[in-house]
Order: structure tokens, then sequence, then C-alpha cells
């Protein structure tokens, strides 16, 4: 009897601690359950935060900045940590072109100390000073970058808006130009300006509202097929909307110039009006001058053979003599600059014909 009960009590005590032990793992589980749980969530949060960081980057693989400067020494060492910032925002592998033109401080001293620290900064310096629209051309033709954006160096232009314009420029458009909605410039010139674009967009078609922002993002197809000389600089966006590619705009930060004077004076106005009407001329009737010159022609030509029709009518029926008849000579004015206009048309059409080149046209595409 006693040791049918000692075997009870083993059994008992040997159950115990197994019972104990099943109690104890039960929790054990649960906390292992909800650890497995909270680490499947947190995969999928940074999943997710990893998806949606792929979807930000660009799908460009490399960016080209193009900074034209003239005497701004003060300002590029801060415009250099800008880009820097507004770089890593938009994650994607870049180079910066300085085109030094012609400056006469210490702007090239300074590139040239940025270009031995870090070669991802490049420089080309003009000999002396041949304008914006050199600068850029020579630039564009540095460029590696399958993507390029170009600003000016005086630090007005937000480095920050880099990832702006290349999400905009990723959902399809070739050129993407930057609006200074909101300018910290003098009234004078924020008026001036408004009414130079106001008459661009008249005379080109093109709705923008700033032509002339230093800020643009380009597809690489854009800056190989244009060119730019002269003062066509501000005009970019007509040239490439010539060659047919797409253009859009989108408001970016203008900032105050904290350095140095604006190097554009009231002049500019003048040579931008001049300049708007040969950019007309080369984008639209460079290959099709009669169009121009014929119609000119023809208008002259019709309204100096009514006038003159009109008094010979009276001349014939009214007897009214024609000696003292200042319209008579007026009429025969308008015929002689008609023909002449006509002829220029025909001239440069012979031209035309004559140094036709395939390789003026663009090709977004073709099979291989």
């Amino acid at each position: 009897m006693e040791e049918q009960n000692k075997n009870e009590n083993n059994n008992a005590n040997t159950n115990q601690p197994h019972q104990n032990s099943e109690e104890g793992k039960g929790p054990s589980q649960n906390y292992n359950r909800r650890n497995f749980y909270n680490r499947r969530r947190n995969f999928y949060k940074r999943d997710n935060r990893t998806t949606q960081s792929a979807q930000d980057k660009s799908t460009f693989k490399k960016l080209s900045i193009v900074i034209p400067l003239y005497n701004e020494e003060e300002s590029i060492n801060l415009l250099v940590a800008e880009i820097k910032k507004g770089i890593r925002q938009a994650q994607i592998d870049f180079e910066v072109i300085f085109v030094d033109d012609g400056s006469t401080d210490n702007s090239l001293k300074v590139i040239k100390d940025i270009a031995k620290a870090d070669k991802k900064f490049r420089y080309v310096s003009f000999q002396k000073n041949f304008g914006k629209s050199a600068a850029l051309q020579i630039g564009f033709k540095q460029c590696t970058g399958d993507v390029v954006i170009t600003m000016d160096a005086d630090l007005q232009d937000d480095p920050n808006e880099i990832p702006n314009l290349l999400k905009k420029l990723d959902e399809g458009f070739d050129l993407v130009s930057g609006w200074k909605k909101k300018r910290h410039d003098p009234f004078i010139k924020n008026q001036s300006s408004k009414f130079f674009n106001f008459i661009t967009r008249i005379f080109t078609g093109i709705k923008i509202h700033d032509f002339n922002c230093g800020l643009k993002a380009y597809r690489k197809a854009v800056v190989e097929n244009i060119k730019v000389y002269g003062e066509l600089h501000r005009y970019i966006p007509v040239l490439a909307k010539w060659q047919g590619f797409t253009i859009t705009e989108i408001p970016v930060k203008h900032q105050q110039r904290l350095y140095g004077k604006t190097k554009y004076g009231i002049s500019r106005f003048f040579k931008g009006f001049i300049d708007l009407l040969t950019v007309i001329f080369t984008t639209r009737y460079v290959k099709r001058p009669m169009h121009l010159f014929g119609f000119l022609g023809a208008f002259s030509f019709l309204i100096g053979f009514v006038v003159n029709g009109i008094l010979s009518y009276e001349w014939l029926f009214s007897n009214k003599p024609l000696s003292n008849r200042p319209m008579l000579f007026l009429g025969m004015l308008l015929i002689i600059v008609g023909i002449q206009f006509f002829s220029v048309g025909l001239l440069g059409e012979l031209m035309v014909h004559n140094f036709q080149d395939d390789k003026e046209y663009t090709i977004k595409d073709k099979t291989l």
C-alpha cells in the first residue's frame, strides 16, 4: 500500500513539472508569435518605404548640371553645397560643369579648387566674355549625362528644385522650364520681364510664363539638337519646340541675390526684341523663306496695284491729272517693294533646295 502511494506521488511529481513546463511554454510561444508578426509587419513597412523610394527615384541614370558664370566668386562655394544637398534628394549620379565666361575676378580659381577636390565637378573657361548663349552651348557639348539641368551661379536659382524638375521630366516631357512665380527682383525688372514673356507667348504660341528662367531640365536629345548662339538662350524653349520636343513648366523658388549685381541692363530688352524676330525667322521660315517674303511681297504688290488701278481709272474716265498725285508714287513704290520681296523669297528657296541636309531633321526613334 505504501509502495502504491509512493508510485502515485512519484507520478504526480513527475507530471507536475510537465504541466508547469507546458504552462510556461505558452507565454513564450505567444511572445515568439508576436515577435514574428511584428517583424513581418516591420518588414512590409520597410518594403513599402523602399518601394516608395524607388518610385520617387528618377529613371535617369546620370545628371549633368551646366552652370554658366561671370564674376560670381562669392557665390560658388555656397552654390556647390546646395547642389550636393539637392542631388542627395534626387538620388542620381551626377556631374557639374562650370563654364567661366571670361570672369575678371577669382571665379576661375574657386572652380579650379573645387574641381581638384571633387572629380564630379569640371570646368571650361573662356579667354574673354562671349555671353551666356556661348557658355551654354559649350557646356552642352561637355555633358555625359542623359539628362541636363541648367542654372545660374548667382544663388537665385535653388538647387533643391532639382528633384522636382526630374520628376516632371519623368512624366514624359522633353524640356521642363522653371517659372519664377514669385520673383525677388526690382519692380521695373519684374514688370518688363512680364511684358517680355507676354509678347513672346503671342509671337511664338508657346504657353509658358517664364522663357528666360535659368533653371531648366532637358533630355539629352534636346541639347544635342538645338544650337544656342548670340542671345538666343532666352528662347531655348522656342528652339526646342520647333524641333518637335514637348515643353512644360513648373513653379520654382526664386531667391534674392546675396552677392554681386545683375549682369543684365535695360539694353537687353531691345536686344531681346531683335532676337525674338531672329528666332521666329530661324524656327518658322528658315526652311521655307518664300512663306514669309512671298507673303510680304504679294501683300505689298497687291496694295500698290489697287492704288494705281484706282488712279488709272480716275485718269481715264474722270480726266483727273496724275501729275500732282502723291498716291501714284506710293502705289509704284509698293509694287516695286513687293517684287523685291518676292524675288528674295525665290532666291531663299533656291538656297534651301541646294543645301538641304537630312542631318537637320530630329530623329525620335528608328529601327536598327
